[in-house]
């Protein structure tokens, strides 16, 4: 099976990814007690949009899932990398944005950890984190400063979907770069390659993704997931459903 993907790749004139919750990686730590408890008091204090930074702390203390994420994804890179590919991802994980994917190739719609924002979305506020903010995010006492808005003077935030008022504005000009891409795959010979993608965010991978697999005759399609891997009937002529963790699964490729 997994010759075949790489196969199909190859042939494929262009490739869409799209990668999904489970490159969020919290299974090795959703039950503990510390990373439980941690969450509880985000939650009562309406901060969820640091969860994407605190749960990047709590993986750090498991050795053994470290660099699982940057593996997986390193050796997907390394197949793509002479394919004319985008890669789209509703994983907050800020690891995603580390693989040394091809200029301008990678959109996330649902924001990180290495954009900040003011809380009420004053425009002038949205800016990257520095190089020195981005070190202090493995310390869990310090990386929620991130200075204050210029025009309100209320401190900063993380620029992801858990904001309560969150600026899109943050990736909407690779979302451009994104649909002008997507044009340019009618009728070519695409490759879709839907990983780890759940129904948290359907309607940025995985719905438009069966609608580009359905109208390009010349399109396949590959969805892995450890649980929501099933084909939709219409689709059953064109794509391949592979039950595993979409992150072990690459790890094997």
């Amino acid at each position: 099976m997994l010759t075949d993907i790489i196969e199909s790749i190859e042939q494929a004139e262009m490739v869409l990814v799209g990668l999904g919750e489970e490159f969020n990686d919290i299974s090795a730590i959703k039950e503990k007690t510390d990373y439980l408890e941690g969450r509880r008091r985000i939650e009562e204090q309406g901060k969820l949009w640091i969860l994407p930074a605190y749960e990047e702390y709590c993986r750090s203390l498991v050795p053994e899932r470290r660099n699982i994420v940057e593996e997986a994804l390193g050796k997907l890179a390394e197949i793509l990398q002479n394919k004319n590919y985008f890669v789209v991802s509703t994983s907050v994980n800020p690891i995603i944005q580390n693989i040394p994917w091809k200029d301008g190739r990678i959109v996330m719609p649902c924001g990180g950890i290495y954009k900040k924002q003011c809380p009420d979305g004053c425009s002038e506020a949205l800016q990257d984190i520095s190089e020195e903010e981005k070190e202090q995010i493995s310390d869990v006492d310090s990386f929620i400063k991130l200075g204050n808005c210029p025009s309100c003077g209320k401190p900063l935030i993380f620029n992801n979907i858990y904001a309560e008022k969150y600026d899109e504005n943050g990736y909407l000009s690779q979302w451009q770069l994104y649909t002008k891409w997507l044009q340019g795959t009618l009728n070519r010979r695409i490759l879709i390659l839907e990983l780890g993608v759940g129904m948290k965010f359907p309607s940025v991978i995985r719905w438009p993704f069966e609608k580009i697999a359905f109208f390009n005759n010349k399109a396949s399609f590959y969805r892995v997931n450890e649980t929501l891997y099933q084909m939709s009937e219409e689709l059953k002529d064109k794509g391949i459903s592979i039950a595993k963790n979409s992150i072990d699964w690459l790890r094997g490729v």
